[in-house]
């Protein structure tokens, strides 16, 4: 009986079954006779291998974009814009996902809403609400667009050099809230890698500086200021400012702004547009002559009580249709009057609005 298997006397030897009978072969002759079969094997892995390959290589540049999206390594912001959403209010499992604060704030037209002179100073009151208590309860990619936003708003300032005074609250408001969360509790309440959030915090420093750094050239042009213009209409503008402090440094300017700043009726004024009756007779404070010192009354409301919010445009809520929508925004509601189910909504209202 013939050996089955490699000659043990003839190493590479092997026996085959032929029509003649048992014939010898080499390990050569074998290779050429299977070499066709091989060769499409080998093409049919080479080609499957090559598939997987190229797949394998779409997958790690669809998630190294992700990636690059989630972190800094890009200065492209993941927005979305939309002019209305629609918000469930209910916290069942299937609607929870779609009524959350960081969806809302990643779907609504936050980027072009800070462009726009009437929603400015609505979406920077928004983002310091955030800021003080809302910002763990953001997803990650909107934590990653309030950034983006806060980014936007800093530049336009020190563009325009205008609204200084609230960037910068809102600035160290966040600076602060940042610190107590990466001292603490940071890697589980701020999504992201901590040294992410400790670059965010170094540019929060930056815009600081920059801001800090602006300088407000007088204009040299020759026409009518209002230090020309007649004592009456300068109190008539005075009248038209909101906040105590730009009324004290408007009388900074010049010793008869200085002595119209002080007009007792101007800060009543101002006490009574703030606060109610009630808290103003919390605080009264008279003087040495048994008058009513409004202007230390004022600063001492404020130290104690909000100011009241009051704003060109603001978000508005459909309860008939669910929808959040800004003002002058058309949203699909099916109902006979929609304007006496919509409401408008303070940044603390659309705060409340998502927790339920």
């Amino acid at each position: 009986m013939p050996f089955l298997g490699q000659d043990w006397r003839s190493p590479g030897q092997s026996w085959v079954k032929t029509e003649e009978g048992w014939k010898k072969t080499t390990a050569d002759d074998k290779n050429n006779n299977v070499s066709m079969e091989s060769f499409c094997r080998k093409e049919e892995e080479c080609f499957n291998k090559e598939n997987l390959l190229l797949s394998l290589g779409y997958d790690m540049a669809a998630k190294k974009r992700k990636k690059d999206l989630m972190n800094n390594n890009t200065k492209v912001p993941y927005f979305h814009r939309e002019k209305w959403i629609y918000v469930h209010k209910g916290s069942t499992k299937e609607r929870h996902g779609y009524c959350t604060l960081g969806e809302a704030f990643n779907r609504l037209d936050f980027c072009s809403a800070i462009k726009d002179t009437r929603r400015f100073n609505y979406v920077v009151r928004l983002l310091e609400l955030i800021a003080k208590s809302q910002l763990p309860s953001l997803s990650g990619v909107a934590q990653k667009n309030y950034m983006n936003i806060l980014e936007k708003v800093v530049q336009k300032v020190l563009d325009d050099q205008q609204n200084v005074r609230p960037i910068k609250e809102l600035l160290q408001t966040l600076y602060i809230s940042l610190c107590s969360l990466v001292q603490g509790t940071g890697k589980s309440v701020l999504v992201g890698n901590i040294n992410i959030w400790m670059h965010r915090m170094e540019n929060i420093l930056q815009w600081q500086q920059q801001l800090d750094s602006i300088q407000i050239h007088r204009p040299t042009s020759t026409d009518m200021t209002l230090t020309d213009l007649p004592a009456s209409l300068q109190l008539n503008i005075m009248q038209r400012l909101t906040d105590g402090r730009d009324l004290v440094s408007l009388g900074q300017v010049c010793p008869d702004l200085g002595s119209l700043s002080e007009d007792r009726l101007l800060w009543k004024r101002l006490c009574q547009y703030h606060f109610t009756d009630r808290q103003i007779r919390k605080r009264l404070m008279m003087s040495d002559k048994g008058h009513l010192e409004w202007k230390k009354m004022y600063f001492k409301l404020s130290r104690c009580y909000p100011h009241r919010e009051q704003y060109s445009d603001t978000l508005h809520f459909c309860t008939h249709c669910h929808i959040l929508f800004w003002k002058d925004t058309n949203h699909p509601c099916t109902a006979n009057n929609p304007e006496s189910c919509t409401t408008s909504l303070s940044p603390q209202d659309f705060i409340s609005l998502f927790n339920f």
